[in-house]
């Protein structure tokens, strides 16, 4: 009997790793090479795939915060309890706090940007994927090349070329950031 987890069992990329692994494994090039495609290929897809669920979840949980207490906050202003004055406090401090929730939402996701974050590490991984599967399969870019010691210097090309977009793109919002930050006119001291 079997002591590996079933398919079922797996995380999608549990099974992305045991599937990939056993690809490249099989695969007729030197151990170097079989290592450069899992601890830099293969992790950097397992990486950006776990960033962009993380992206994806944060800014689904968000937006849907706001859409929902949004809509709740015209409900509550609505309500005229003014013969329960206590009542009436609680639904003044609910309608304040869910209005600073919808505030707060929307500036964390503004400012942390998942749904953007989200889309960029979705494309870098599926990039990375395709790259994969075509040269795992000597298709696409790599069909003119007969054996994959062959195409992996253009894979390797196409890998770092993907990681390098990526890395450019976080690299620009965190100027864009940092200039905006800059920006900001400064405070004059008390006097």
């Amino acid at each position: 009997m079997s002591t590996d987890p079933q398919p079922s069992n797996l995380t999608y990329n549990q099974q992305l790793k045991q599937k990939f692994d056993s690809l490249i494994d099989d695969l007729e090039i030197e151990s170097l090479h079989k290592e450069y495609l899992k601890s830099r290929w293969l992790d950097q897809v397992l990486w950006m795939e776990d960033r962009a669920t993380q992206m994806r979840n944060w800014h689904r949980r968000l937006r849907l915060t706001v859409i929902v207490a949004s809509a709740i906050v015209p409900i509550l202003v609505a309500l005229n309890f003014n013969e329960d004055k206590a009542f009436d406090k609680w639904l003044k401090v609910g309608t304040i706090s869910i209005s600073a929730l919808v505030t707060v939402s929307s500036a964390v996701e503004a400012f942390n940007q998942f749904g953007d974050r989200w889309y960029s590490y979705r494309r870098s991984a599926e990039l990375l994927k395709t790259h994969g599967w075509q040269f795992l399969q000597l298709g696409g870019v790599y069909r003119t090349y007969k054996t994959h010691a062959e195409a992996l210097p253009v894979f390797t090309e196409q890998v770092e070329g993907i990681i390098q977009r990526d890395v450019d793109v976080y690299t620009a919002e965190a100027v864009k950031t940092r200039k905006r930050d800059d920006d900001e006119p400064e405070k004059p001291p008390n006097s």
